[in-house]
């Protein structure tokens, strides 16, 4: 299929022409920095399965959705209403769940680094217990695709596959928003344009569009949806370690027309929160083509992760944040 945005088999990673596959998926992240992906072999029961059970939810009376609002979190989970998360200081046209891993909040100690205050359980609704059980075996399949496609791009950096494992144990900060998008007339703002600060974002999207990758030139490609695959992009903690050879892409989803709704379900593949981003030695001819690190005013990058990500949480959640977060915000 012939498409705007690169397509990689990622099942060539293990087989014969696996130096022909890192030299597509190279080119593919380098220039553009969003592909699609295919041979993952995550079961169409999960893939079928996690749409299925954000439909049941989403289709919850508002009294249940509210019920594990995320203005209860200090972490940031739960429901968002549509309007009530923001992107470029605009609030998105969206309603979504957001779920991270399932641990206990650490006790609060005023000399730990404030992105410590992110660890913390899920809120799942009890009307919905199937919910969870999906989620998160949909999750892992996530974390496993997302993981390989990290190590081929190790790879294909001329890196051990290995490079980026350090940071990857079961203290990891992954991330997943079960998103639908209402229709409207004058669509527009689903979510504004922003870029993505873990290592890698995945997304599954439904078969209705709305998600736009900006191009070099500023103008905007259609990531039109393709039956089994899922959109990968780079996100800004590779930008940092590659010293820009790997550019976060700046991405926006338009809202659909009135009448008609959108389910997505992007997964975020982040480190540990205590990661420390350091630049690795690309070869020679690569290094040469490093475009550096964005400077951008409004989007400040930091090397270690727990401080890109509290950052990120506190100016799209603002109601959170002024709950939860006002010791930090002052």
């Amino acid at each position: 299929m012939s498409t705007p945005l690169p397509l990689v088999d990622v099942a060539r990673f293990r087989g014969p022409d696996r130096d022909e596959f890192l030299a597509e998926l190279r080119r593919a992240a380098h220039e553009v920095g969003f592909f699609y992906v295919v041979g993952h072999g995550v079961p169409e029961r999960l893939t079928t399965g996690i749409f299925e059970v954000a439909r049941r939810f989403f289709g919850l009376p508002i009294e249940q959705r509210l019920a594990i609002e995320n203005i209860n979190s200090p972490q940031f989970r739960g429901y968002t209403r549509t309007g009530y998360e923001y992107t470029g200081g605009q609030p998105d046209w969206r309603e979504q769940i957001d779920i991270g891993p399932e641990r206990e909040a650490l006790p609060r100690d005023g000399d730990a680094p404030a992105w410590k205050r992110l660890i913390g359980p899920n809120q799942w609704p009890d009307g919905l217990p199937e919910l969870r059980e999906t989620v998160l075996a949909w999750q892992a399949e996530a974390l496993r695709v997302s993981r390989e496609v990290l190590r081929a791009l190790a790879a294909a950096l001329g890196q051990d596959v290995g490079y980026f494992d350090a940071w990857f144990d079961e203290e990891a900060s992954t991330h997943i928003k079960i998103v639908r998008y209402p229709g409207r007339d004058d669509a527009d703002q689903g979510v504004g344009a922003h870029k993505d600060y873990g290592y890698l974002a995945l997304l599954q999207q439904d078969d209705i569009g709305g998600l736009q990758v900006q191009a070099q030139d500023g103008s905007w490609i259609d990531a039109t949806p393709i039956p089994g695959s899922f959109v990968f992009n780079i996100g800004e903690m590779l930008e940092i370690a590659t010293q820009g050879y790997l550019t976060a892409t700046r991405h926006r989803v338009l809202s659909p027309p009135a009448g008609v709704e959108r389910f997505s379900v992007p997964f975020f593949l982040g480190p540990r929160l205590d990661a420390v981003v350091e630049a690795l030695q690309l070869p020679e001819e690569l290094a040469a083509q490093a475009r550096g690190v964005s400077d951008e005013k409004d989007n400040p990058l930091h090397a270690q992760f727990g401080a890109n990500a509290l950052v990120g949480w506190l100016r799209s959640h603002p109601k959170v944040a002024e709950r939860w977060w006002s010791d930090v915000l002052a």
